[in-house]
């Protein structure tokens, strides 16, 4: 169980850190920044992102769903602005990034765990 979580940290560090090399207007300094942008992204997620998702609920209904990526975005953004060494430079880098970042985590989930 241990393992499996430090593989998925890693695994998550490495889609960002590719991300971070595609999508131009995100920067990550390097590997040690991308680790520790991961670990603030899984803490932002579990604790804005709920609340976020709740107060925009209507709004995700009437969009059917597409709503949740900017939520995503913002919470990229707002991740990247609490991690030193990483930096998204505006929204559409954000929801681009936020968009390849969850194809790349579930990709690289499903070649390792499958």
């Amino acid at each position: 169980m241990f393992t499996h979580l430090i593989v998925s940290w890693l695994l998550s560090a490495l889609a960002l850190w590719i991300v971070a090399q595609v999508i131009p207007g995100i920067y990550v300094r390097g590997f040690g920044s991308a680790l520790l942008a991961t670990v603030v992204l899984a803490i932002v997620n579990a604790t804005v992102g709920p609340i976020l998702k709740f107060v925009t609920f209507p709004l995700t209904i009437l969009t059917l769903g597409l709503f949740l990526l900017v939520i995503n975005a913002l919470l990229l953004k707002l991740a990247a602005m609490l991690t030193p060494g990483f930096r998204v430079q505006g929204f559409l880098s954000a929801l681009a990034g936020s968009l390849v970042l969850t194809i790349l985590n579930s990709v690289l989930r499903y070649v390792v765990f499958r």
